[in-house]
């Protein structure tokens, strides 16, 4: 037993000092009391643990059964009607101590927490920013989109916003033919806040008409406009503008259409584009609109 005493201090010595090793320089000793209490809590359970292991190694040794067998077995195989081992009990009773002392004391809600400081600062940032840019100019917001979107757009859009042959949509112009097609075609997202009705599919069903109607969409409003676009303008209006929590504009690339495909992503012909939200705050999505409606032109 005293070999196995030895031992196991040896054994827990060497564990603590590759827990200190591997994380020690998390470890202030009196800066920070939650990872001086993570450490501490780490040499306890080294420690129980190895205790515990050599105590009843050695009672699997040493002990034999003894005690009142219970009357009910199996297969032969019966259990002694023994007390539970006292140094299991205290260790039950000393979880659920600890348990209901951090959830009610021990928890650091007020203390020093490092994703709490990083929200801290953003929301502080945020504040100032929407504070100095409360009301920038077009010329502002357009540069700002410009800086935006080469960070967050650009990859999949490519720098001049033409698509990368293909591969995303083409924002130098609002919608190409066969997107048009798709939409009128497959229908839309249904986005709750802005478009709740969202838009069905095979709103037209004749080929010649889709056809029509998405050239003259893809177009730009320009030319006669078709009889079959009358199913359209119900939703988007006569010109195209859209109508507010009914559809979007498709004309041109308002505030409210980009910042609702910014937060929720939008499917299309070529693929699915991913959820933004929470990347840009309002202003930088209404600078992002600014910049595409200028590439435009």
């Amino acid at each position: 037993m005293k070999s196995m005493v030895i031992g196991g201090i040896i054994l827990i010595i060497a564990l603590i000092s590759g827990t200190y090793i591997v994380a020690g320089d998390a470890f202030s000793f009196g800066e920070d009391y939650i990872n001086d209490l993570t450490m501490l809590a780490a040499i306890a359970i080294i420690t129980i643990t190895v205790f515990v292991a050599l105590k009843y190694v050695n009672q699997m040794k040493n002990d034999t059964a003894s005690g009142e067998l219970s009357e009910e077995n199996w297969d032969g195989i019966g259990e002694y009607k023994n007390p539970i081992p006292t140094g299991w009990g205290l260790a039950f009773i000393g979880t659920l101590v600890w348990l209901f002392w951090y959830w009610t004391i021990g928890y650091p809600t007020s203390g020093f927490s490092q994703i709490g400081q990083w929200n801290e600062e953003v929301n502080e940032y945020n504040a100032r920013f929407a504070s100095k840019w409360e009301n920038p100019s077009n010329e502002t917001l357009v540069a700002m989109g410009e800086s935006t979107y080469l960070v967050q757009c650009a990859p999949c859009h490519g720098v001049d916003a033409e698509g990368i042959n293909g591969k995303a949509h083409d924002l130098t112009k609002r919608m190409a033919k066969d997107q048009v097609a798709y939409v009128i075609t497959n229908g839309a997202n249904n986005f709750p806040d802005v478009y709740p009705a969202g838009m069905p599919p095979m709103m037209l069903t004749e080929q010649a008409d889709i056809d029509a109607v998405s050239s003259y969409v893809a177009g730009g409003f320009k030319g006669e406009q078709p009889a079959a676009y009358a199913v359209c303008a119900s939703c988007h209006g006569a010109d195209g503008k859209g109508m507010a929590y009914v559809g979007p504009n498709i004309v041109e690339y308002d505030d409210a259409i980009v910042a609702t495909v910014l937060e929720n992503g939008k499917k299309g012909t070529i693929g699915m584009m991913p959820s933004f939200k929470g990347r840009l705050n309002p202003t930088q999505e209404k600078a992002v609109a600014a910049y595409i409606r200028s590439l435009g032109e």
